[in-house]
C-alpha cells in the first residue's frame, strides 16, 4: 500500500462507510462507536453508519454527533432481528422518527441466515458472547412467495420518511418480490448488501437487482486480510461488473475483534480497487458519492 500512500490518503477525504459493527454489542467488538467516528474523523472522512444487528442506534449517533465535535457524521439505523420484535412497524416508526437513515430487514435471525448457520459448516457469522433465548427465524414472504403484511406495513413507512431500506439477510428468491412491493409502495432508497455472501445471488440476479433500482453494498472485509475473507480480486471485478460502478458501493463490515479497524480496511479497499484498475473516479464514486446520496447527505 506504501506506493499509494498520497493517493489513497486523498481518496479517504469525504469517504462514507455504510457499514460498521462498532461496540458495545453481544458480539465481540475491537472498538466501540465513539472510536469508530474518531478514527474516521482522523482520516477525513465524511460519515459512518452504526449498525448494531440487536438495537438501533440513531440515538447514540444522535450524541455522537452533539457532543464530540467530530466533523464525521455518525449515522443511525435499525435492524429487524427478534429483540425488535422481527417485522415490527412500531419499532421502524419510532426508529424514523428518531432519525434512522437506514432500515435492514433481519440478518442474523432470517430464516435463510440460519439455516445458512445449520447446513453451511464454517459458515462465518460472529457468535454472541452470552446465550441469548432461541430466536425465531424471519422470512419476507409467506409459502406462497407473497409479502408478508407487516412488511408491507414497514416499507410504507420507509417510503413516507424517505428513508433506505435492504434486504438483510434473507434469500434471493425472498428479495425479488421484496423489491418490487418496496418500489410499488414508493421506497426509492433501495440496497442490498453482500449479495454473494448469504443471500446466495448470481452475477445474473445482481444485474437483476440493479435494473429494479438496487444499489449493491459489497463489504470490505470479504476483499482483504481479515478473518470474514472469502473473495478474491476476479470475484470483485466479476461482481462490480455485473451491477455496474455507478450502482456499487463499498461498506467495510468491520469493528470485530481480530480484524483490521474500518478506517483500515476503507483504506485497504482502496489500494484494492486501485490494483485492478480502477480510476479515482470510479473509486469516489464506490466509497463515498453513491452511498452519500443513498442515505441523503447533503451535497
Amino acid at each position: 500500500m506504501a506506493q499509494h500512500t498520497d493517493r489513497i490518503d486523498a481518496l479517504m477525504q469525504g469517504a462514507v462507510d455504510l457499514h460498521v459493527h462498532s461496540g458495545p454489542s453481544l458480539h465481540p467488538r475491537k472498538l466501540d462507536h465513539i472510536a469508530a467516528l474518531r478514527e474516521a474523523d482522523a482520516a477525513g472522512m465524511r460519515a459512518v453508519l452504526l449498525k448494531d444487528h440487536y438495537y438501533p442506534t440513531m440515538p447514540i449517533a444522535h450524541l455522537i454527533n452533539e457532543n464530540m465535535g467530530f466533523s464525521a457524521q455518525a449515522i443511525g439505523s435499525i435492524v429487524l432481528n427478534n429483540p425488535l420484535g422481527g417485522f415490527n412497524p412500531s419499532a421502524v416508526d419510532y426508529a424514523l422518527k428518531q432519525g434512522a437513515k437506514v432500515v435492514w430487514m433481519a440478518t442474523a435471525h432470517a430464516r435463510n441466515h440460519m439455516q445458512h448457520e445449520a447446513d453451511k459448516p464454517g459458515f462465518q457469522f460472529p457468535q454472541n458472547t452470552a446465550k441469548t433465548v432461541a430466536p425465531i427465524p424471519l422470512s419476507l414472504t409467506d409459502e406462497k412467495d407473497r409479502v408478508l403484511d407487516e412488511v408491507k406495513h414497514i416499507l410504507d413507512l420507509i417510503a413516507a420518511a424517505d428513508a433506505v431500506v435492504s434486504g438483510g439477510h434473507h434469500h434471493v428468491t425472498e428479495l425479488f418480490p421484496f423489491y418490487e412491493e418496496a418500489k410499488a409502495r414508493g421506497v426509492k432508497r433501495l440496497f442490498l448488501n453482500h449479495p454473494t455472501y448469504v443471500n446466495d445471488c448470481s452475477f445474473q440476479d445482481v444485474t437483476a437487482l440493479v435494473a429494479m433500482g438496487v444499489k449493491m453494498e459489497h463489504s470490505v472485509c470479504m476483499f482483504i486480510p481479515s478473518t470474514f475473507q472469502m473473495f478474491d480480486d476476479e470475484h470483485l471485478k466479476a461482481v462490480i461488473a455485473a451491477a455496474g460502478v455507478a450502482n456499487t458501493f463499498f461498506g467495510t463490515d468491520l469493528g470485530q475483534k481480530n480484524n483490521p479497524n474500518p478506517v483500515d480496511g476503507m483504506r485497504e479497499i482502496i489500494e484494492t480497487l486501485i490494483r485492478i484498475g480502477h480510476n479515482d473516479d470510479e473509486i469516489r464514486q464506490m466509497t463515498s458519492t453513491i452511498a452519500a446520496d443513498l442515505v441523503g447527505l447533503a451535497s
